[in-house]
């Protein structure tokens, strides 16, 4: 069994979205990256499951919440900030490392927010959600 580490994920981004032209990008200045997969549920409970009720998986569910230093000088700050200003779909890769396994779909950001401890660099709290898209979700790697 091969363990990862944090510090060796990999978040890239794509402004163009998924499917557009243009490569990916890594996005150096993150820290902390949580992927949160979900799927909703459906009760299909019967009489023949003998008073044990019954779940089926729906539709699926995906957020990337992660923190960046705010550095107004940084290409993927950037890009990340103009998609959540003008309301554009930006592509994102959240990898377990270099090659690595991870979703890759085109999110909506939103949530943007900034925090200014008073001892630390300011920094910005990013919620990124799957949104609508000609490219679906995917799973890629592994």
């Amino acid at each position: 069994m091969a363990i990862k580490l944090g510090m060796e994920a990999k978040l890239y981004y794509k402004t163009s979205g998924q499917g557009g032209g243009g490569s990916w990008n890594e996005l150096t200045n993150v820290r902390d990256v949580t992927l949160s997969l979900e799927t909703g549920e459906a009760d299909v409970s019967t009489r023949a499951n003998i008073g044990w009720r019954a779940t089926v998986g729906t539709l699926k569910e995906a957020s990337v919440e992660f923190e960046m230093v705010w550095n107004t000088a940084d290409a993927g700050f950037t890009a990340i900030k103009n998609a959540f200003f003008n309301n554009e779909m930006i592509g994102l890769r959240v990898l377990d490392g270099d090659g690595g396994q991870g979703l890759q779909a085109d999110f909506s950001i939103t949530n943007f927010s900034r925090n200014e401890a008073l001892e630390e660099a300011i920094t910005v709290s990013v919620t990124a959600k799957v949104t609508y898209s000609d490219t679906p979700p995917s799973w890629t790697g592994g």
